[in-house]
């Protein structure tokens, strides 16, 4: 039997707990929190599977033009994950990072955010990086923004250089990026970091998503053949 090559970096675009909801006659909110609750579950097994760093992105910043209610409430199941809920992450040796702008965002879940990052820093199992209020050309802007501070010649501008400012720079590229819903757009995530990865699709939405599927995401990815650009 062939051994799984097990992707060290997938990103989950989670999509369609929305239409989730409004399938089963539930409203938005619902949607978010199935989602929430599968979210967790889906991190926790993708590392117990080998995966080393899990990608999620949770809130863009084109989110923002949502409703004011529907943003209140995503911000709250936010929240949840980095107070209530964090020892979820904790007990099982995950580390936490935070990737996105802190634009807009309340000096509370600012706070939530440092404490969090601080609390699982030193977790080894493996990383989330939770993209939070963030857009892949964003954050190239801002990673271009800290080089010309930092004072470097343009000469000196090298594509590692672009990637030891991006936002958490040990996050590495990733192999493999899942998009649920069947939506086929990459939405801003990720840009820098997805020049070379695997794309896969599933029809499913987000809230539907379970462990088995985890399964047949890295037995898919075991059979391509990357040749990055070779």
């Amino acid at each position: 039997m062939t051994e799984l090559t097990v992707p060290k970096h997938i990103g989950y675009i989670v999509d369609g707990n929305r239409r989730w909801a409004k399938k089963h006659g539930l409203p938005a909110y619902e949607g978010h929190l199935a989602g929430y609750n599968v979210l967790k579950d889906i991190v926790i097994d993708t590392i117990t599977a080998g995966v080393e760093y899990v990608s999620v992105y949770i809130f863009s910043t084109e989110n923002w033009k949502r409703s004011e209610e529907e943003v209140s409430k995503l911000m709250g199941l936010v929240l949840k994950l980095l107070t209530s809920d964090l020892p979820i992450l904790d007990d099982n040796n995950i580390k936490l990072r935070v990737l996105g702008s802190r634009d807009r965002l309340s000096d509370r879940i600012i706070k939530a955010i440092d404490e969090a990052e601080s609390r699982t820093a030193d977790n080894t199992a493996g990383t989330l990086a939770l993209c939070f209020n963030y857009g892949g050309q964003l954050e190239i802007v801002d990673a271009v923004k800290k080089i010309i501070e930092s004072g470097v010649s343009a000469d000196a501008v090298t594509a590692d250089l672009v990637s030891q400012n991006l936002y958490a720079p040990e996050v590495p590229p990733l192999d493999l990026v899942v998009r649920t819903s069947g939506e086929q757009r990459l939405s801003n995530f990720m840009l820098w970091r997805v020049a070379y990865s695997e794309i896969m699709f599933i029809e499913k939405t987000w809230p539907d998503i379970t462990k088995e599927e985890i399964a047949n995401i890295i037995s898919d990815f075991s059979k391509r053949s990357r040749r990055f650009g070779g």
